[in-house]
């Protein structure tokens, strides 16, 4: 099976937070999507979207933007847009980036045609990812994604971005900070944790294997 070998770095991280991946190459977005909330320990709470620049493609599970793009692509498809009815410019911008939902997109080409892709997660904190491809093995003998290597927690669900997690890990690593026994408290309910493979590879193989079904990979 032809598969890709990916590294997934949290921008802005410090200390680097990152994973190196194999995925199946025959899969969508959605699925790589699936991959990265796994191998960083995300729990799937909120909106994603992978950007494309190089083609003004997002790639994104936000109905709402999608709905608003098919609406208005559509509308004015075959004709100039009035000004009179885009005063504010509202819909250009709508209609300035193709949208697509992640489950009717597959990687391979824009992998392989663009080397890296950004991936971004929850539009409140904003954790940035940046996926890069590394390298092609044809004969890769699995239909689920393994991680070869990694480093860094994964920062809790919520915690205020990149800026909230540099004061979460100050207090959570300093027995003396007044806020040491709350953040304590609240990471372990968020599941903090440090990096484990094992446990990692363990739940890809149980929870992403083959999973070729009616609403894509």
């Amino acid at each position: 099976m032809k598969a890709y070998q990916i590294k997934i770095e949290l921008k802005d991280s410090s200390p680097s937070i990152w994973r190196r991946v194999i995925i199946p190459a025959d899969v969508t977005f959605k699925r790589l999507h699936d991959t990265i909330q796994f191998a960083m320990d995300w729990q799937d709470y909120h909106l994603y979207e992978f950007d494309i620049p190089q083609e003004q493609l997002r790639i994104t599970n936000d109905e709402e933007a999608y709905e608003q793009f098919k609406y208005y692509s559509t509308k004015f498809k075959s004709k100039e847009l009035p000004k009179a009815k885009d005063k504010r410019e509202f819909i250009s911008r709508v209609l300035e980036r193709t949208i697509r939902k992640p489950q009717s997109v597959k990687i391979d080409k824009y992998l392989e045609t663009y080397k890296e892709l950004e991936y971004v997660y929850d539009f409140g904190d904003y954790w940035r990812h940046r996926v890069t491809f590394e390298n092609v093995l044809e004969d890769y003998p699995y239909g689920y994604p393994q991680i070869i290597d990694g480093e860094g927690a994964c920062p809790p669900e919520d915690v205020g971005g990149i800026g909230g997690y540099a004061n979460f890990l100050e207090a959570w690593s300093d027995a003396q900070h007044p806020d040491h026994e709350a953040m304590r408290s609240w990471g372990e309910v968020q599941r903090y944790r440090e990096f484990n493979i094992h446990e990692k590879n363990d739940l890809f193989k149980c929870c992403l294997k083959l999973k070729k079904t009616t609403r894509g990979q």
